[in-house]
């Protein structure tokens, strides 16, 4: 991982009159550090970065984590948080209050005595918004591993094959083409359930007539992609039609009015007054899309709540309209993109026209 980010994190530390930082939350300090173990922490200070890990680890973090002094705690990871406090002479010490459980804040209170304990709540989470070239090309990787293999999972999807079934396929492709694992649960949803925002596969089999639903995505490298496309298995009806090709616009509106400059509310609005107008914006109960990075959802929101949230050139964002008939059905068509400054680059690069299967 890069300096760079070491810097800026330092900067955001004088910003707010704090020593130091520590970083429990997973997702933080592998972006900080590189470190891809399931246990330790990090202490940043202006001067000193350390990684806290045990014997598993260490061996392991010296690889991944050279800006990192790595140490292993002889008793608890708190004992020698506390010994190099007082080390650097820490007073105000930033903690992700946001991440961090009741038992274990109220264990900091009373291990770390002595200094003020302050949230950092988002600080780095915040200097995750803006994407550098070598996380773009991850995610682009991590997208085109989705598309590819979608594309081998479509000649399967026919009448009487399981939702899971389908799910487990395009698991096993996306592993077999470099994914190192799911971003989140596949969704697949068919008939009826494609009603269902988040319908987990299930048992039910697919029949003819029934729109399907997939949102799924891959991991590669800690980095996150995310895709939603839609299928018709036999003959749509006009209802069918309709519904897809209203889903379908909302979704190109949304990609032609993305750039930098606008909010997320502003991003939301697009796709969503165009449902509205069709006489479905009852149906379309969530937020237009969210930012994708280390995590499958992150800031930005592209929602209903994201007034204060300005898209930036560099963020990753999804654009995901949908309908959603209880009892009935639902559609939904789902992009990753790039913010740039005069419009947006999808890294989804398969096909959105009606596929009927």
């Amino acid at each position: 991982m890069s300096m760079a980010r070491l810097d800026r994190l330092r900067s955001a530390l004088a910003e707010r009159g704090l020593d130091a930082i520590v970083i429990n939350n997973p997702q933080n300090r592998f972006y900080l550090s590189g470190f891809t173990g399931s246990s330790g922490l990090l202490l940043v200070t202006a001067a000193k970065a350390y990684l806290i890990t045990d014997f598993r680890y260490t061996e392991q973090a010296a690889v991944q984590a050279p800006a990192f002094e790595v140490l292993k705690p002889e008793s608890t990871d708190l004992a020698l948080l506390a010994k190099l406090l007082d080390q650097e002479q820490v007073k105000r010490l930033g903690f992700e209050s946001d991440y961090l459980t009741v038992d274990q804040h109220l264990n900091y209170l009373g291990t770390l005595g002595g200094r003020e304990l302050l949230s950092a709540s988002g600080m780095v989470e915040s200097l995750r918004l803006l994407k550098e070239e070598s996380e773009l090309a991850l995610m682009r990787r991590a997208a085109a591993i989705a598309d590819q293999a979608w594309a081998e999972l479509i000649p399967l999807i026919k009448p009487g094959v399981v939702e899971r079934d389908l799910a487990v396929e395009l698991e096993y492709r996306m592993k077999k083409l470099g994914a190192e694992g799911l971003a989140f649960e596949i969704i697949v949803a068919s008939g009826v359930r494609s009603s269902l925002p988040h319908g987990r596969a299930s048992e039910k089999q697919i029949e003819a007539g029934d729109l399907v639903t997939f949102d799924f995505g891959a991991i590669y490298e800690g980095y996150c992609s995310d895709m939603t496309r839609t299928v018709m298995v036999g003959e749509p009806t006009a209802k069918q039609r309709e519904i897809y090709e209203i889903v379908l616009e909302a979704e190109q509106r949304g990609l032609a009015a993305c750039k930098a400059g606008m909010t997320g509310l502003e991003l939301d609005e697009v796709c969503r007054s165009y449902i509205r107008e069709k006489g479905y914006g009852d149906a379309f109960g969530h937020g237009t899309g969210h930012g994708v990075g280390i995590d499958v959802h992150e800031a930005p929101a592209v929602s209903k709540r994201g007034e204060k949230h300005r898209l930036q050139a560099g963020m990753i964002v999804t654009i995901e309209p949908g309908i959603y008939l209880p009892g009935w059905g639902g559609v939904r068509i789902e992009d990753m993109v790039l913010v740039t400054e005069h419009g947006c680059e999808s890294f989804s690069k398969s096909p959105k026209g009606l596929l009927i299967l």
